[in-house]
């Protein structure tokens, strides 16, 4: 089976894909903060992530501020939070990749199927331009 193959998307489109990254990422940030009110490195990859799309850092800050988010989920013993804080690392290193924007959707899916949360993914897929969701969505889209 041959798989797919989608274009890049253009500066705009990923700085799109980018802030749809970071609502994905911070839709289920709760899970995280609940648990770890005092470990700001998910909150501030999200951060980070917008602050990218408007121009105030640049990649590299941004990759920081993904990789701390990363170590946040780590340390987190609790499911759900751990796939939260890792959203959060993908919706920050977007910046880097747009690819990882499929990673903030999903590890958001994971962090909501931890709390019993349902249809996550369908709250993604509506959130995020038409246009861009082959990009994030290959195996829905026709």
């Amino acid at each position: 089976m041959k798989a797919r193959q989608t274009k890049q998307p253009n500066e705009q489109d990923r700085r799109l894909l980018a802030l749809w990254a970071a609502d994905c990422a911070e839709h289920v940030l709760p899970y995280f903060e609940e648990k770890y009110p005092n470990d700001e490195r998910p909150r501030k990859a999200i951060e980070a992530a917008r602050a990218w799309t408007r121009g105030e850092i640049r990649v590299g800050e941004a990759r920081t501020a993904a990789l701390a988010a990363h170590a946040a989920a780590r340390e987190a013993d609790d499911d759900a939070a751990r796939a939260a804080a890792r959203a959060a690392g993908h919706a920050a290193a977007t910046a880097h990749v747009a690819g990882h924007a499929r990673g903030a959707a999903s590890y958001a899916v994971k962090a909501s199927a931890a709390s019993a949360a349902t249809r996550e993914s369908d709250w993604q897929h509506r959130r995020l331009p038409q246009h861009l969701r082959p990009l994030a969505f290959p195996a829905r889209e026709p």
